[in-house]
């Protein structure tokens, strides 16, 4: 990979993390680094899963693939959130 995959890489995991982290309602006690691996990740399996249904290259924007991605980035940052503050899966009464 090229200097310039990797930093494409990287701002687009920004940009995915920072909206993943914006769909999840709530605090996150996630830091910044954490926000653009999940960003990242949650990137490259959105466009694997785009690329497997079929809907990775339309014409203009792709839309179906920037929600996949997005929502796959909102599971990661809750599920990461929801480790890191010691909440999985227990009931608080």
């Amino acid at each position: 990979m090229e200097i310039s995959g990797i930093i494409s890489a990287i701002v687009i995991g920004i940009i995915i993390g920072v909206l993943g982290r914006l769909v999840v309602p709530g605090r996150q006690k996630i830091g910044i680094l954490w926000t653009i691996i999940v960003g990242i990740l949650a990137a490259l399996a959105g466009a694997a899963i785009a690329k497997a249904l079929g809907v990775n290259d339309t014409n203009g924007i792709d839309w179906i693939e920037w929600l996949i991605q997005i929502g796959l980035a909102a599971i990661g940052v809750a599920a990461l959130a929801s480790v890191k503050s010691g909440n999985r899966g227990r009931s608080h009464r």
